[in-house]
């Protein structure tokens, strides 16, 4: 007959006496914040033993688990439960804005250093009231997450709020491109919570971690939903949070945006919705090698097929940004097999004229564009140069079927008139003065 030890015993308890705590933390943030009530309870438990040495810091989530360190969660319950229950509310934003699928080609720690600011940031706002003109919050606070403000908070805060930018994890990030190796370090002990152990390692995500990420979207926008049906005016908090969960809808928003330059066009290729196989079986058993129904060998399919990308290459405008633009929207298209056969990408570069024409047709030109991707021009911005270009090739047969024109700019220039005969959108890395834009076309904030 086996006997348990008191070592295992011990291990048991520890891990029940966790979970209470647990459950205990997700029911004071219910009450204090009810509209988030199912993203609370949409996690499971369980338990990662620091075994040797090794193992998590603190918590962590994929999404699906929160895992935590019995010993750990006991000794902070005890220590320090207002902390506890930050971890909690940390790791759970970090799933609503989406963070844990949006990292891309992003270096791994800078993301999650901006991910972490974002965070904080947005709980730091909860229950905060505004000091006149100062954009810095009062040390006066209400909630169980609460915490004083530290001078590095304050300062990144003001840095941000006095310039009008939005503390979104996307934006965080471009700021930390800025910053010195050290500073940035100084900011990841300073925004540190949760562990980011258990996020997608790889760029492109698997379908499981798809269907995770539109599950924490749902739960993002019903929690919006309910926030509203309060009545109540915005608080700090709540204004924060919206801020985030637009920010994180921006990518899927691109995407939606990118189908509207897609045609319906044949394309070779046997479509299985539009063949019977049982009639075709029979045909070859009736009369050996003739089919009744030959499979179609075409179908309609939604594909980019000649497109056009227009760069602003004026002085306002810098390479990191335009690359991090192109790295996206051609990751965007190839990763939904959105490209015909015969795809051709033109990405011409232009400020008051065209300085280049580049045409993209397979991932190996994508590579050879971003091996070696400079910048051409400098000057001031006039879009009307780009648009004579491009309608002269037009004109002279260049393209195929010229699905639409992108324009990648600062948004400060002068406007054709004239609307071209194909699809265009202005796509702003800044808020721009929509006045200014002609009625005919589409215009886009890129986060």
């Amino acid at each position: 007959m086996s006997s348990v030890s008191y070592e295992d015993s011990q291990t048991v308890w520890e891990e029940k006496m966790a979970e209470k705590v647990l459950r205990l933390t997700r029911d004071e943030l219910t009450v204090e914040l009810p509209f988030l009530s199912n993203a609370f309870s949409s996690l499971l438990y369980k338990n990662a033993p620091n075994n040797n040495g090794s193992g998590l810091s603190t918590s962590a989530t994929d999404g699906e688990y929160l895992y935590y360190r019995a010993e750990q969660q006991l000794r902070l319950f005890e220590d320090n439960p207002k902390y506890l229950t930050r971890l909690y509310l940390h790791s759970i934003f970090h799933l609503l804005f989406s963070h844990l699928w949006l990292r891309g080609d992003r270096d791994p720690f800078r993301w999650g250093v901006a991910c972490d600011i974002a965070v904080e940031h947005t709980i730091d706002r909860m229950g905060a009231k505004r000091t006149g003109e100062d954009p810095v919050y009062e040390q006066t606070g209400g909630g169980p997450f609460f915490r004083p403000l530290s001078l590095i908070r304050q300062s990144l805060y003001r840095e941000f709020e006095t310039q009008d930018r939005p503390m979104a994890a996307a934006v965080i990030y471009r700021y930390l491109d800025t910053l010195s190796p050290e500073m940035i370090q100084t900011l990841s002990r300073e925004f540190f919570a949760d562990d980011h152990f258990f996020w997608p390692q790889e760029k492109k995500l698997n379908e499981q971690q798809v269907l995770l990420q539109k599950k924490w979207q749902q739960l993002g926008k019903q929690a919006e939903r309910r926030k509203k049906q309060q009545g109540d005016d915005p608080d700090e908090g709540a204004q924060a949070m919206s801020v985030q969960l637009q920010a994180t809808r921006s990518e899927r928003s691109y995407r939606q945006f990118l189908h509207d330059f897609m045609v319906m066009r044949e394309e070779l290729r046997v479509d299985p919705d539009e063949f019977d196989l049982g009639y075709y079986m029979y045909g070859l058993s009736l009369y050996k090698n003739m089919p009744l129904i030959e499979p179609l060998e075409t179908r309609e399919e939604k594909r980019i097929q000649d497109f056009v990308v227009v760069v602003d290459t004026s002085y306002s405008t810098s390479g990191e940004p335009v690359k991090r633009f192109l790295r996206e929207t051609f990751r965007l298209l190839t990763e939904q097999d959105s490209f015909f056969r015969s795809a051709r990408v033109h990405v011409i570069q232009a400020d008051e004229e065209v300085q280049s024409d580049t045409v993209l047709s397979g991932e190996k030109d994508i590579e050879e564009l971003f091996s070696d991707f400079t910048l051409k021009g400098g000057g001031n911005t006039d879009f009307r140069p780009a648009f004579r270009y491009v309608n002269q090739q037009l004109e002279e047969g260049v393209y195929e079927q010229l699905c639409g024109l992108l324009y990648f700019t600062d948004g400060r220039g002068i406007y054709p008139k004239k609307q071209p005969p194909y699809k265009t959108a202005f796509l702003y890395i800044e808020p721009y003065e929509k006045e200014d834009i002609p009625p005919w076309a589409i215009h886009f904030l890129l986060d």
